[in-house]
């Protein structure tokens, strides 16, 4: 399926995402956790609703959830597995720890990080949902090394990964990270940036993405995030290109 995750505009409504994203013929939404349907605020069930109302999936909630930061993670992963399951969401998306490259992560990190990765894919488990690591840079899911080795070691069944270009190395570099990460890829996070982290349209990046897609093979969702300039306009532009380049698949 073809959506948006909410943080691209997180100026607008979700009454406004909603409306767009019916305009732009996409499929499905990633509500994320940090304006549109924080934890514990009580409009997730609305939300839910409110997107299946209007003909629209629940992709993923879009929590901030980050590993090795909890004293207790069972206790601070309740609300926002609770926010999940009110909001109808069938996979949550966590980080992966916060400013700590793999390069400088020690084994003990990556042991707490799998442990308490066990301890929250259970009670999500328990649930229906799955959970999902954010790939990202300063995290230890910066590289597909490392996220395959959190992955492999916590070695959940309900354990997936994002995906997303890193603009700091090539095509070809980012390719063979996707196809590193396939085996556990839940969904993908499309956007065309430069490597001094200029926001572009979609179409500039149609080569790289023809060849993403190819890799990925239909597998994962394509969740369109931060157009540039915030305008919704050029998000109607980047959610055509996604239509075309899925449509090549």
């Amino acid at each position: 399926m073809l959506g948006i995750t909410s943080v691209t505009f997180r100026r607008k409504s979700a009454a406004e995402i909603l409306e767009l994203t019916c305009l732009c013929g996409l499929d499905g939404i990633e509500w994320g956790g940090d304006i549109h349907v924080p934890p514990q605020r009580g409009n997730a069930e609305a939300v839910g609703a409110a997107t299946r109302a209007a003909g629209l999936e629940v992709l993923s909630y879009g929590s901030y959830y980050r590993l090795l930061e909890q004293e207790n993670p069972q206790e601070t992963f309740f609300p926002v597995l609770q926010t999940a399951a009110q909001l109808g969401a069938p996979h949550i998306r966590i980080w992966a720890g916060e400013k700590i490259k793999p390069a400088a992560a020690t084994d003990e990190d990556y042991t707490r990080a799998a442990q308490e990765l066990r301890e929250i894919c259970a009670a999500a488990g328990e649930k229906g949902i799955s959970i999902g690591l954010e790939y990202h840079r300063d995290t230890l899911t910066e590289t597909a090394q490392s996220a395959l080795r959190l992955l492999q070691e916590a070695d959940c069944e309900n354990l997936r990964s994002y995906w997303q270009p890193n603009p700091e190395i090539s095509c070809a570099e980012n390719c063979a990270a996707l196809r590193t990460v396939l085996p556990y890829l839940s969904n993908l996070h499309v956007f065309h940036w430069l490597q001094n982290g200029a926001r572009r349209p979609l179409a500039e990046g149609e080569m790289e993405w023809r060849e993403y897609f190819a890799v990925a093979g239909g597998q994962g969702n394509a969740i369109l995030e931060f157009v540039r300039d915030e305008s919704a306009e050029q998000f109607r532009e980047d959610a055509e290109t996604l239509k075309k380049l899925c449509g090549e698949i």
